[in-house]
């Protein structure tokens, strides 16, 4: 048997994972082999790529392999043991199993684990609050035992009552996420929205001022969690705040449940004791399928698993069993050293970057992010992603506090170290890669427009910089393989 040296994936037999791959592409090139051909060269991109997004992770070959098989043709709409299909007993099987595994990896009392996505989790746990906190008051004020029971004159009542009411959350620039009831997302449609965000001096989070627009706006559901805030938050602090002015206290820890699991966020920086209810996706710092989840408190329980039918269409077993794969690959004691191991990869990266002369939103980082702010190097965000790329450095752009250039140009560059972590980067990996992306940005420089200004987009880079780079970064993904010893040939 061969074996994968080590590294900070989950241990599989190399050979036997390589006969399931050859044999699963022959099988899909004989009806579609352009299809075939994609899902190989897809490995092959990813091999040769310098991945720095912070959402993105390499899931294990069990888990992967785990997504293509008959649970993919099986409707299981309703919970484990009350489903609207019949022949559910495996999916029931799975859902418990990964469920099982959730509650136990985070210490939760209940976890719902149907969720296509990480939006579908906060729709769902944004509905479950709103049946906690508005339709079950108003069925018992009416006398009604279900909606269905109400009066037209009731049922308007209710209806405007769901509607008018308000969440909180961190503003976008801040490192907030659209899905926190801001208008493009449907959150936004259900909710008057209102944030808060940084110290303009610091750019960090202000505990005293979200207690005060907490007060003023008195919301019904105040939102804690980010995709691009580089540092903990104390959701023990969230929590007293959202206790002060009756407010159903919900995180969405979509970036960074793998430092959750792994336990390098712990007490007050963990938000499952703290929060009603929790949403999460079960890949990025996870290293899971795509997919989500929620945690919550036993009162919202009941609300939560009514996600089927209430925003969710039929669940998908094949990925649920997926899940419940992952969970049990991060319940392993070696996750916790992944995780940690993500944060300190975290913490060598900002120094490398600082200490070449970039300026990095908050001066640092302490979870497993990195936001680069990229207006010294005279580029926008889509400048530097763009520039990156070229040199085969993916990442990608993203607003900072009080973005001059908006939500699109943006001013910033967000760096994450889930997925160079799982291939075994250490320290000096993460030192050499700053290295490379300033130099980069350095060698970067907007073009002229037609009518003389500077491009926000367009950029020249120094003669032979990318090719330089390509090949320094080639030398860095060869020492540390993805899916060593799996041979698709």
């Amino acid at each position: 048997m061969t074996t994968a040296p080590p590294t900070h994936t989950t241990p599989f037999d190399a050979a036997t994972a390589s006969d399931a791959y050859r044999s699963a592409l022959a099988v899909i090139g004989a009806v579609e082999p352009r299809v075939a051909a994609a899902i190989g060269q897809e490995l092959t991109d990813q091999r040769e790529s310098l991945k720095l997004i912070a959402s993105e992770n390499y899931a294990s070959p069990a888990v992967l392999l785990t997504m293509g098989n008959w649970f993919s043709d099986k409707y299981a709409e309703g919970t484990v043991g009350h489903r609207f299909y019949a022949g559910c007993q495996n999916v029931d099987t799975v859902e418990s199993l990964a469920a099982e595994h959730a509650r136990e990896l985070f210490g939760a009392p209940y976890a719902y684990v149907q969720p296509h996505s990480g939006i579908d989790a906060n729709l769902v746990a944004f509905w479950a609050v709103l049946a906690q906190r508005v339709e079950l008051p108003a069925l018992e004020k009416a006398g009604a035992k279900h909606v269905n029971d109400l009066t037209d004159a009731d049922w308007a009542t209710l209806r405007r009552a769901l509607g008018d009411q308000r969440m909180l959350g961190m503003s976008l620039d801040a490192g907030g996420h659209l899905t926190h009831g801001f208008r493009p997302n449907i959150s936004g449609k259900m909710f008057e929205q209102s944030s808060y965000g940084t110290d303009p001096a610091t750019e960090l989070l202000d505990y005293d001022a979200v207690r005060a627009r907490a007060r003023e706006f008195k919301p019904l559901i105040m939102m804690a969690g980010y995709s691009a805030y580089p540092r903990r938050v104390n959701f023990a602090t969230m929590r007293e705040i959202a206790d002060e002015v009756g407010a159903t206290f919900v995180v969405d820890m979509a970036h960074f449940a793998g430092l959750v699991a792994g336990k390098v966020l712990t007490g007050d920086f963990d938000p499952v004791p703290h929060a009603h209810v929790v949403t999460s996706t079960s890949h990025k710092s996870l290293r899971g399928p795509r997919g989500g989840f929620v945690l919550a408190q036993p009162e919202f329980a009941d609300a939560v698993d009514r996600g089927c039918p209430m925003v969710l269409g039929g669940p998908l077993p094949h990925v649920m069993a997926a899940k419940a794969v992952a969970f049990a690959e991060a319940r392993q004691p070696s996750f916790a050293g992944y995780a940690q191991a993500v944060a300190d990869n975290a913490q060598s990266l900002a120094e490398g970057l600082s200490s070449r002369g970039a300026r990095l939103v908050t001066g640092g980082t302490d979870n497993h992010l990195v936001l680069l702010d990229v207006t010294a190097f005279g580029l926008t965000g889509r400048q530097a992603e763009s520039a990156l790329l070229d040199a085969g450095i993916v990442t990608n752009r993203n607003a900072i506090p009080s973005d001059p250039n908006g939500a699109w140009y943006t001013s910033g560059v967000r760096l994450g170290t889930p997925a160079l972590t799982t291939r075994g980067f250490g320290a000096a990996e993460f030192d050499r890669t700053a290295e490379l992306i300033v130099d980069v940005l350095k060698g970067a420089t907007p073009t002229a427009t037609r009518d003389g200004g500077v491009s926000k987009a367009k950029y020249v880079l120094t003669d032979g910089l990318a090719d330089r780079t390509r090949a320094a970064t080639a030398e860095l993904l060869a020492a540390h393989p993805l899916y060593p010893g799996l041979d698709l040939a």
